[in-house]
Order: structure tokens, then C-alpha cells, then sequence
């Protein structure tokens, strides 16, 4: 009877060790976010010959490719609070900049995340906190703070909104030369509430240390990185390490650019290896993205100084740029890893929105959502993996300024304020070259139908009704001078 126990007792260890065998560790899971990255600039993507981006694109061999992937906002502040969040945060009334801060009632990723177990981190561009243009938030919060129509916001007030409040334990938060951080690049620790970080040098090498530091100090946990690169986005600036990959005749801005997304895809490649270092590859959920396309300003002008205008990204080969829900505002480069779990150079030209990463992580994670706080994204795991029913059928929306739109399969309509209608077959025309909407009138009204009723759950209610502004009308009469209503046409 003894020995019967004893192998009793060994046959229930071995298959509690199956069990846990079967039953693969959390994910780590980071989100590389790029500033202003146009689609173009890609070189996976083929479309471009002067960009060099050698390490998204093996990360593009490795994992999957998305060649339909769309963003919520063609603008950084939005379409930063529908990632974070994972829902489309036109929902909670955050249509464009000064619509913030983020509320404070919105649950992130980071804090579903840390509740499960997770250290969570973040840095670079934030840009989710009260800034200057929100009047709406001051009027109710800070109404001393007004001045001449703009705000000057107390630190105070604002830092209930910022990374450490909303779920994130470690952060290394700023834009450029300043950075408000509870730990420093050596690894070492700072004021747990954080401290003020001057550092003059080179952004994109900052934050992307700051991002390894992040996986050095937690590669023994699960964890999620938010590492949000402030770049290309103006203002431009590369060390001579970059721009001299790129020599030549070409706009001095292009060139900056250039050097720019290439500095974001070398870091890239530093964590990717820090990762393989640290015997964590396998099981790290890495996705990389842009927060909308890249701002033209229409002619693409080379002005001196590197200031406010075109950033030297291209969206090519689609149509229109930052600001609009055309295709080269609203359409991003995205790339999904994970060794572990994900097929290996996998392309998808089936549409998906950076909401779907959410709703993937946090899956990934094993985090139920209750129905109160629902996601708009879609878990692409499974149908990733070989599971044809996960397929998501669904639209993708935009509400944006004076404009909305919907894609539905090869189906988009676009339709905005002042009246103007398009429809095109982004399967034959990506380009958004032809409106379809005199050839497809029942389609038309069937996606305009369906956007109604999306904006109608929205905060405010309704489509967009205040007159396109001086820059929509000037890139809509340019990218699509044919939709104009006839009042309009010059």
C-alpha cells in the first residue's frame, strides 16, 4: 500500500508539472509608439527606397505585418488616449488636443495591467495632462489660470493626470532636455514621486535608454512598457551618427527625418537584443506603431531651423497627412512580435485599429473586462494563431475636427461638415484617387447610416457641424478639389 502512495504521489506531481507546463508564464508586453511617423516610412512596407529601418523590418520577418492598420485620431493627444484606454476616446468627449486631459474616470492599460500583477513603465510623450489650450478643463478646474485665452496650468492640479497617477509604477516621462522620473538610466533609484531629469543629449538615444533601463531593473517580472518616442516630430534634430547615413541631394528636412526614424528602429533594435540577453524574447509581446501619419503642411516645404512644418515623413503611397481622416492622416505602420505565441512573417491586410492592441495586451495578460468598461478593440490573438472564427468583422471609425469616417471591409466613407461625400475601394484604390459615390449610392448611404449611429454614442452626440478650419479646407480643396460641393469649387 505504501508504494501504491508513493506512485499515486508521483503521478499527481507530474501532472500538476503538465498543467504548468501548458499554462505559459504572462507576457511581457511592450508598446513602441512613434510621433508623427508616416506610413511610408517603412521598409517593409516597399514603397520607399531612401528610408532605412533595418530593425522593424526583421522584426516584421519574425512577427506580423499589418498592412491595413489604422489609428483612432489623426492627431497625437487623441489617438494617445484611445491607446491607452483602448477605447475610442471620442467616447469620453477627447476629440482633438484641447479636449483634455485624459479623465480621470478612464481606466489605461497600465492600471488593469499593474492590477494583475504587472510592473508597469513608462516613457517619453505623454501629452495626456492639462495643457495650455484646455479652457474646458480650466473653466471648471482652474479658472484664475486663463489668460488671453490660454491656460497656465498648476503643477499640482496637472499631476494628478500625469504616467505615475494613472497606473504606471515607473516612468521617465518628457519630450526632450527635461524628463520627470522616479528612476535614472543607470538603473539606479530616484524620489519615488519623482524628480526633475536635465538631459541635453539627443532625445530618441534618451528615451530609448530610458526604455532599457526600464527592462533591466524588471526583466525578473512580467511588466508593460509604454515607450513613446518623440520622433520625427518636430522640432528636428539628429546627431551626425544618423544624418550621415543619408547622404546626398535631398530636403534638409527629409534627410532630419530620416535620421530620426532611423535612431527610433536602432533603439528598437538595442531592446529587441537586451530582450534576447535577458532569456525573455520568446515570451515579450512588442508591438511598434505611429500616432498618426506625417504632417505635409500640402507642399512639403524645406524651411531652415527644423521648427513647426513638415517633419520629413512621408505617407506614401496614400492620400492626405496629420489632421485628416483621409488615409495618410489616419493609416500607421504597425508591427506585432511574439516568438512564443505569433506566427512568423505573417502579413495581414485585413483592417485593424491601435485599439486592438489594448484589447490583445490585456487579454494577453489574462485580464477580464467586465461590461462597464468594455473595449472597442478586438482580441487579434487567436485569429493570429490559426483561429479563422476570431476573424474581426467589424467597422473602424473616425471623428475628427470638422470630418468623420468609416471603413467598413474595402468600403470607406468619408464625409465632412461642409457637405462633401466620398467613397472609396481602398482594395483597388488605396490612393483614394476615385469617389465612388455617384457609381455606389446605396453603399454610400449604408456607411453614412452606420456613422450616424456611431457618432450618436458619442460624446457630444451627432457628426462634426462646425465649418471646416482654414487647414481642413486647405487640404481638402487640394487632396480631393473634385468632392467639393459646387458652392464651394473654385
Amino acid at each position: 500500500m505504501a508504494m501504491v502512495g508513493r506512485l499515486l504521489w508521483v503521478f499527481l506531481l507530474t501532472s500538476l508539472s503538465a498543467v504548468q507546463a501548458e499554462d505559459p508564464a504572462k507576457p511581457n508586453i511592450i508598446f513602441i509608439f512613434a510621433d508623427d511617423w508616416g506610413y511610408g516610412d517603412l521598409g517593409a512596407h516597399g514603397h520607399l527606397t531612401d528610408v532605412k529601418t533595418p530593425h522593424l523590418d526583421a522584426m516584421s520577418e519574425q512577427g506580423v505585418l499589418f498592412t491595413d492598420a489604422y489609428i483612432t485620431a489623426p492627431q497625437c493627444s487623441p489617438s494617445r488616449a484611445g491607446l491607452v484606454t483602448g477605447r475610442y476616446q471620442q467616447r469620453f468627449g477627447f476629440d482633438h488636443i484641447p479636449d483634455g486631459p485624459l479623465p480621470l474616470d478612464q481606466t489605461t492599460i497600465a492600471e488593469r495591467l499593474r492590477d494583475a500583477g504587472y510592473r508597469t513603465g513608462m516613457v517619453g510623450k505623454w501629452h495626456l495632462e492639462p495643457n495650455p489650450v484646455c479652457l474646458e478643463w480650466a473653466k471648471k478646474h482652474q479658472p484664475a489660470g486663463i489668460k488671453n485665452n490660454r491656460v497656465v496650468v498648476r503643477q499640482d492640479l496637472s499631476r494628478r493626470y500625469w504616467p505615475q497617477a494613472r497606473g504606471f509604477d515607473e516612468f521617465f516621462t518628457g519630450e526632450m532636455n527635461r524628463y520627470w522620473s522616479n528612476y535614472a538610466l543607470d538603473g539606479s533609484d530616484l524620489d519615488s514621486d519623482g524628480e526633475w531629469l536635465d538631459d541635453p543629449r539627443f532625445r530618441v538615444e534618451v528615451q530609448t535608454e530610458a526604455g532599457l533601463a526600464f527592462i533591466n531593473r524588471n526583466a525578473d517580472q512580467p511588466f508593460f512598457l509604454y515607450l513613446a518616442h518623440f520622433a520625427p516630430h518636430v522640432p528636428l534634430e539628429a546627431t551626425e551618427k544618423y544624418l550621415s547615413r543619408f547622404p546626398g541631394e535631398m530636403p534638409e528636412r527629409r534627410r532630419t527625418g530620416l535620421a530620426m526614424i532611423n535612431a527610433v528602429d536602432e533603439g528598437i533594435g538595442r531592446i529587441m537584443k537586451l530582450l534576447r540577453e535577458k532569456g525573455i524574447a520568446e515570451n515579450t509581446l512588442v508591438i511598434f506603431t505611429s500616432d498618426n501619419g506625417a504632417p505635409l503642411k500640402i507642399h512639403k516645404l524645406d524651411a531652415p531651423g527644423g521648427g513647426p512644418g513638415w517633419d520629413g515623413s512621408l505617407n506614401e503611397p496614400l492620400t492626405g497627412e496629420k489632421g485628416m481622416v483621409a488615409e495618410g492622416g489616419i493609416r500607421v505602420p504597425m508591427i506585432w512580435s511574439w516568438p512564443a505565441r505569433l506566427p512568423r512573417g505573417k502579413m495581414i491586410s485585413q483592417p485593424v485599429i491601435s485599439l486592438d492592441m489594448t484589447a490583445s495586451a490585456v487579454a494577453a495578460a489574462g485580464v477580464k473586462v467586465d461590461s462597464t468598461t468594455k473595449l472597442d478593440g478586438v482580441d487579434l490573438i487567436p485569429w493570429l494563431t490559426g483561429d479563422q472564427t476570431a476573424i474581426p468583422q467589424r467597422n473602424l471609425f473616425w471623428r475628427f475636427w470638422s470630418q468623420s469616417a468609416v471603413r467598413s471591409g474595402d468600403w470607406k466613407f468619408i464625409v465632412t461638415s461642409d457637405g462633401r461625400e466620398l467613397l472609396f475601394n481602398l482594395r483597388d484604390d488605396k490612393e483614394e484617387q476615385h469617389n465612388l459615390c455617384a457609381q455606389h449610392v446605396e453603399k454610400a448611404m449604408q456607411l453614412k447610416s452606420e456613422l450616424l449611429q456611431w457618432n450618436d454614442q458619442l460624446q457630444p452626440m451627432g457628426l462634426p457641424s462646425k465649418p471646416l478650419n482654414a487647414e481642413e479646407l486647405g487640404w481638402y480643396d487640394h487632396y480631393f478639389e473634385s468632392t467639393a460641393p459646387a458652392s464651394l469649387k473654385r
